[in-house]
């Protein structure tokens, strides 16, 4: 059955773990993988999160299934955050979520009960996207498309194009939008462009997909969540993912919520009815440990406060490293870096060839993909000096 099947090319991140862990200079650096580190070089369990696992492991008393639905109060938690306590949204019971195996089964998800509501379902996507944004959606059976979202040339948002292109989508599509720290470019539309996509969104009546992977790592909590909660306040139907991945270092518990906004209350039952079928035809239930630590951490005062404080963490680290990396390429006679100071989260694009990512890998043991996105967290004090310094050289 399975001797006709022929290997397929690796992934690239993948390919990158590989040699990187095969690289034996001491100085080597990993800016392919998009996972927070800190200044030495680590990704951290955070203490509030620590806390948490030592509370679940002296109360739990029971490793019985959650149900498709998974932690219904951790749901429930994560809406209050992605929403804020008081939207209107959530006021009026518009609301519907369950937990999903990370940000990934979250999309996918919804992808399958997309493809529940038509025969055809279209996907408008940012050119560029976070690259397993197609397969995700498009194995699922929706078509995906593109709009323009960033210019390599420039450093920035196509804002006009991207409009001019927006106004001419089908009513009943959809578009995927990043809430914040937009993967790979970190370029983040500004709350006045929200609001403009958002108009045209409501007079063409598209259908907007939020994909909220890092809430807290751009702006703040609250700032980062602004184009989810103005499309929740204005327009009838949404769909939307989250991911507890980086805000709380859960990456390998793959924790997150897919949710639907639905045009009123009484929708939201048979909404849930579906998203639970869906869960049950695809990996039954979801895993519980992640979400548990997440509801405790939300749940109290305390432990809230302390991974809020940690979260601002890594949200100013990560602009400190921003803002240093700008330094001193400047200093090092190269000033056409200030992009990314301006830019949000864990990514941005460095603007060199592949040609010139190859050298990096071969001359300097730093190691980042084609496109030559790097993750802004993977460079601390330590090893900045030595990366703006090899990329000098190879410019």
């Amino acid at each position: 059955m399975f001797t006709h099947l022929e290997a397929l090319p690796a992934d690239p991140l993948l390919g990158i773990i590989e040699r990187f862990a095969k690289d034996t200079n001491p100085q080597k650096i990993d800016l392919g993988v998009g996972v927070y580190k800190d200044i030495n070089g680590q990704t951290p369990i955070l203490s509030s999160v620590k806390q948490a696992e030592a509370q679940l492991l002296d109360q739990q008393n029971s490793k019985a299934y959650l149900g498709a639905r998974g932690d219904i109060q951790f749901a429930e938690l994560m809406s209050e955050l992605a929403f804020g306590q008081h939207h209107p949204a959530l006021v009026a019971q518009r609301v519907a979520g369950l937990q999903t195996p990370g940000g990934c089964g979250a999309l996918r998800v919804a992808a399958e009960l997309l493809v529940r509501t038509k025969d055809e379902v279209t996907i408008w996507v940012s050119d560029p996207t976070w690259a397993n944004h197609i397969p995700l959606l498009g194995s699922a059976g929706i078509q995906i498309k593109q709009y323009p979202y960033y210019d390599y040339d420039n450093k920035s948002i196509k804002f006009q194009q991207m409009l001019d292109v927006l106004q001419q989508i089908p009513e009943g599509d959809l578009v995927l939008l990043h809430a914040c720290c937009h993967n790979p470019s970190g370029a983040d539309l500004s709350q006045a462009q929200w609001q403009q996509v958002v108009d045209v969104l409501e007079a063409r009546k598209i259908v907007p997909f939020i994909d909220m992977a890092y809430q807290g790592f751009g702006e703040s909590l609250d700032d980062d969540a602004f184009g989810l909660r103005l499309v929740a306040e204005r327009l009838p139907e949404a769909v939307f993912a989250v991911s507890c991945s980086k805000n709380f270092g859960l990456y390998r518990e793959r924790v997150g919520v897919v949710g639907i906004i639905t045009e009123s209350a009484s929708q939201v039952p048979p909404v849930i009815s579906h998203l639970a079928q869906i869960v049950r035809g695809i990996y039954s239930m979801p895993p519980d440990h992640g979400a548990a630590i997440v509801r405790l951490i939300l749940s109290q005062a305390e432990l809230k406060q302390q991974w809020l404080q940690e979260l601002q963490h890594m949200r100013e680290q990560i602009q400190q490293t921003r803002e240093s990396l700008v330094s001193i390429m400047s200093s090092l006679g190269h000033d056409q870096f200030g992009f990314v100071a301006q830019e949000k989260g864990m990514f941005s694009f460095l603007g060199i060839t592949p040609q010139q990512v190859h050298r990096l890998a071969e001359e300097s043991a730093i190691y980042l993909v084609d496109s030559s996105r790097i993750n802004v967290a993977g460079l601390n004090v330590k090893n900045l000096p030595y990366f703006c310094e090899s990329v000098a050289k190879i410019l």
